[in-house]
C-alpha cells in the first residue's frame, strides 16, 4: 500500500484517481480548496493550495507519491499551471517525496513533426488558454532537478464518464491515432495514473495515453 496525495481531487479526473487508488487499497489524501464541499470523497480530504510550495510541502509530507490533477477557471491558465509546477518542484523535495504523476492535455502532442494539435487551424479557441497553460507547466517540469521523478500523462482532448474497461495504451509525444479525436474514460485514465505509481514505467517524460 502506498500513501498518495491527489491535488485537484474535486474535479472529474481527480475524483476518478481518488476512487481508483482507494479501491486498490492505497491510503489517499484528497486535496481541495474547501473540504466541506466534498463529503463524498473516499479519502482523507484536506485543504491545500497547489500554487504554494509551503502548502504542498505540508500536505505531501509522509506520502509516497503525488498526483497533479488540479485546474481552475478563476485565474489565467498559464499562471495556474506554471505556479503549480513550480510549487511542486519546490515543495515535494522539501517533504522528501520524489514521484509525481501529472495529468496533462493532448493539445500539445504532435500531429506531425513539429506541429502540435493546438497549432492546427481548427483547434477550438476556447481550449487554447488551457492548452498553453499545460504547455507552460510541461516546460517547467522538463527543467526540474533530476531527483524529481515526474511523468505527465496527456489524455485525449475530450474525456467521458464511460465505464472502467481496464484498457488503455500509451505513446510518446505524438497523438496516438493521427486524424482522430481519440477517446478515454476518466476511469481508465485513473487506472493509468495509479499504474504509474504502483509500477513506474515512465520517468521524467510526457506520454500520450488513450484507448
Amino acid at each position: 500500500m502506498s500513501a498518495i496525495v491527489v491535488f485537484g481531487a474535486g474535479g472529474r479526473a481527480g475524483r476518478a484517481v481518488v476512487a481508483e487508488a482507494a479501491g486498490r487499497g492505497h491510503r489517499v489524501t484528497a486535496v481541495v480548496r474547501d473540504p466541506a464541499k466534498y463529503p463524498d470523497l473516499t479519502a482523507d480530504v484536506v485543504a491545500g493550495d497547489i500554487g504554494s510550495a509551503s502548502s504542498v510541502a505540508e500536505v505531501v509530507a509522509g506520502h509516497d507519491a503525488v498526483v497533479h490533477a488540479a485546474a481552475a477557471l478563476d485565474r489565467p491558465a498559464d499562471l495556474i499551471f506554471a505556479e503549480a509546477a513550480l510549487a511542486l518542484l519546490d515543495g515535494l523535495p522539501r517533504a522528501g517525496v520524489s514521484r509525481l504523476v501529472a495529468i496533462g492535455m493532448a493539445a500539445n502532442l504532435e500531429v506531425s513533426p513539429g506541429v502540435r494539435l493546438m497549432d492546427e487551424p481548427g483547434f477550438p479557441a476556447e481550449y487554447l488558454p488551457f492548452a498553453l497553460g499545460h504547455t507552460v507547466g510541461l516546460h517547467v517540469l522538463r527543467a526540474a532537478p533530476a531527483e524529481l521523478d515526474w511523468v505527465m500523462l496527456s489524455p485525449p482532448m475530450v474525456l467521458d464518464e464511460g465505464a472502467r474497461t481496464g484498457h488503455y495504451r500509451t505513446g510518446g509525444d505524438q497523438v496516438l491515432t493521427p486524424g482522430e479525436p481519440g477517446h478515454l474514460s476518466y476511469a481508465d485514465l485513473a487506472i493509468a495514473v495509479v499504474d504509474e505509481i504502483e509500477t513506474p514505467k515512465h520517468h521524467r517524460i510526457r506520454i500520450a495515453v488513450g484507448d
